[in-house]
This record gives C-alpha cells, sequence and structure tokens, in this order.
C-alpha cells in the first residue's frame, strides 16, 4: 500500500440535467459505502449550476465536492465567473485548475492557472493543478519540457502551502475522450518525472498526490493505479455512468 491515500476525482464536464443528476447521486450513494471511502477520497466535479444539487445529495456522505473552474480574481465586476469564495459558500471542497479544456479551447495561460491557482489556496480550497502534453508535443519528443513549464509556473504556490492541499493531475492531451490511454508505464515515467521536479522546485512531492487523467476505465484503472506515482485517477466519461465510476474507486483503493 502507499504511503498517500488514492483519489479519484470524477469530472463531469457539461453534462447532466436535474434529473438525470439524481439517478447519478442515487447510484453512487448506494455504490460507495463507508468501507470504501475509508480506503479512497472521492470527490464529484458536477457543472456549476448544479453545485447546490450535488451538495444537498451528497452533503452526509464522505464523499467530497469539486468545481471544474473558478475565476483568477476575487468578487467583483466579472459578468458570469464564479469566484473561489463563491465556490467555497457553496460547501466545495476542490476546484480544478487548468484542465487541458481551459488551456486549448479557452487559451488559458500559466498565468492564469497560477492566479485561480492563488485564488483557490486563499480560500482554503483544495486545487487539482492539471498538466499534460498534445500529441504533436508528444511526438516531438517534448513531453518533459512541456509539463516541466507547467508545473514550474505553480512551484513557488505549491511549495508554500499545505502539500495535503495540492494535487497533481497529469493527463495527455491525447487520450482525453478518443479512448486512448497511456500504457501504465508511459503514465508512470511521466508521474515520476513530476514528481521528481517538485522535489527538485522544493516541494514536498512525497506527501503530494499525483493522478492520472486520460480514458480510464474499470479495465485499466486497477493497472495504472498500481504505478509508484499513480495516486488516482481524474475521471472524465466513466464519472457519468455510476458503475463504471464506482468499479474505479475500488480499483484504487487496492493500489
Amino acid at each position: 500500500m502507499k504511503q498517500r491515500k488514492s483519489f479519484v476525482v470524477g469530472n463531469w464536464k457539461m453534462n447532466g440535467d436535474v434529473i438525470a443528476n439524481e439517478h447519478l447521486f442515487t447510484a453512487l450513494r448506494s455504490g460507495v459505502d463507508r468501507q470504501l471511502l475509508a480506503q479512497v477520497d472521492i470527490a464529484i466535479c458536477p457543472p456549476v449550476p448544479y453545485l447546490g444539487q450535488a451538495a444537498a445529495w451528497l452533503g452526509d456522505t464522505e464523499m467530497l465536492l469539486g468545481a471544474q473552474n473558478l475565476a483568477g480574481y476575487d468578487n467583483g465586476a466579472y459578468t458570469g465567473e464564479v469566484s473561489a469564495a463563491m465556490l467555497a459558500d457553496l460547501r466545495c471542497k476542490w476546484v480544478l485548475i487548468g484542465h487541458s479544456e481551459r488551456r486549448t479551447l479557452f487559451k488559458e495561460s500559466d498565468a492564469d492557472v497560477s492566479a485561480k491557482l492563488a485564488r483557490a489556496i486563499e480560500k482554503g480550497l483544495g486545487a487539482i493543478v492539471c498538466v499534460g502534453e498534445t500529441l504533436e508535443q508528444r511526438e516531438q519528443g517534448r513531453t518533459e519540457q512541456v509539463i516541466g513549464s507547467q508545473v514550474q509556473a505553480v512551484a513557488a504556490q505549491v511549495a508554500a502551502c499545505d502539500p495535503a492541499q495540492i494535487v497533481i493531475a497529469y493527463e495527455p492531451v491525447w487520450a482525453i475522450g478518443t479512448g486512448k490511454s497511456a500504457s501504465p508505464a508511459q503514465a508512470q515515467e511521466v508521474h515520476q518525472q513530476i514528481r521528481q521536479l517538485l522535489e527538485k522546485l522544493g516541494c514536498k512531492s512525497a506527501q503530494i498526490r499525483l493522478l492520472y487523467g486520460g480514458s480510464v476505465k474499470p479495465g485499466n484503472a486497477a493497472e495504472l493505479f498500481s504505478m509508484t506515482d499513480i495516486d488516482g485517477g481524474l475521471i472524465g466519461g466513466a464519472s457519468l455512468v455510476a458503475d463504471d465510476f464506482v468499479a474505479i474507486c475500488r480499483a484504487a483503493s487496492l493500489a
């Protein structure tokens, strides 16, 4: 067993509606028991409009509530944005920062990610900072360089805060929603590089959980999570299917 408690995060992305959510929450409450939660931390990140609904359904369980994004500034005249203070007010414990879809589709920069991380830390939210390379960057042999740059952009903040408040999620962009997944060996290699870089940059790397996100399924979860430096998963599509998500969580509990 690893010294770091496994962590599985369900990122619903822009999916769901009130009725479908109720069915999913009902199934999750049935499938996730206290014994499982003693072995693995589990967080659910629904779209912002459903955070209140999620808080109501998850409130008497030990499952954690997370958000998919936040603003890089405090409350004010920023129409359409959601602040860290608002997320904390809605009982969120975690927030995704710098997801590859935010970086690629919405052109978020390393500076944007750093600003958002600062706001999250300031309000006591746990931050899941996402890093990863595109297929083109991998084929060019630039994986370590790209991820190194993304990690260095937040390293000073990570080093200064409680390592329990920070998670780094490696998500190879080429494996998200494509059905492809990095092999366990490929994923472990990058996770090891991330942990070594964090240590070199003055972070408490042995205490920081590293997650893999990239087409994790019940069929490949156990092997991925068995890798030395992989402490769980950031789960996309499979988090919308209760049986699949619970199976992934159970795989993490055995790692």
